[in-house]
């Protein structure tokens, strides 16, 4: 029996290309959820409930497939950093963070759509931030533009210059999809980028 398509309820070009390496055919559909988080709600708790909002929106319109939702959130000293969305927020962000530990939780489901299952994960990393000048968080947010990146910093591309350490169990948490969690996630639906 073929298992169901798998879609990848998400726009990034980021969370495409990590897909992209499992060597499994997907497609793509824009969730079009709101992101806000609710009133007294854990960066974890949001990740997560937010990765399965994007699936279950994406199974609306795809009942018959396998789709995957992901949602990352940053936090530094319980305040929530999101995208930013604009240059003044970005640098907010940046001048908090530099020197410091940031938490980034990433949430991923993977939702069954047709009997309504869903396989959700957390993963955490933690982002120590190296002690940046106004001028390079200027420079670095003039080049790279990462106003829809949560903790305005894309690790995949230049972001990686103003990181000291990661930590964390999966290096592609940071990038918006642990591609970890979700090979595991995808086990339990009998479906492996390896099987012949």
């Amino acid at each position: 029996m073929n298992p169901p398509p798998l879609i990848l309820a998400s726009t990034s070009p980021y969370r495409r290309q990590l897909l992209a390496r499992l060597g499994l055919p997907f497609a793509t559909a824009n969730p079009a959820v709101d992101e806000t988080m609710l009133p007294d709600e854990s960066p974890e708790d949001a990740a997560l409930r937010l990765s399965q909002a994007k699936a279950r929106a994406v199974a609306a319109t795809h009942p018959d497939a396998l789709i995957i939702g992901s949602d990352q959130v940053a936090c530094l000293d319980g305040l929530v950093f999101g995208k930013p969305l604009t240059h003044p927020n970005a640098v907010r962000q940046l001048q908090a963070m530099r020197g410091r530990q940031v938490n980034f939780f990433t949430g991923i489901c993977l939702l069954h759509a047709p009997s309504g299952r869903a396989h959700c994960r957390g993963v955490p990393t933690l982002v120590t931030f190296r002690d940046l000048s106004d001028a390079e968080i200027e420079r670095y947010l003039q080049l790279e533009q990462p106003y829809n990146c949560a903790g305005s910093a894309r690790s995949e591309g230049l972001g990686i210059a103003l990181i000291a350490r990661i930590d964390g169990p999966d290096p592609n948490a940071l990038i918006g999809l642990p591609l970890i969690a979700l090979c595991d996630l995808l086990r339990r639906e009998n479906v492996s980028p390896l099987q012949p």
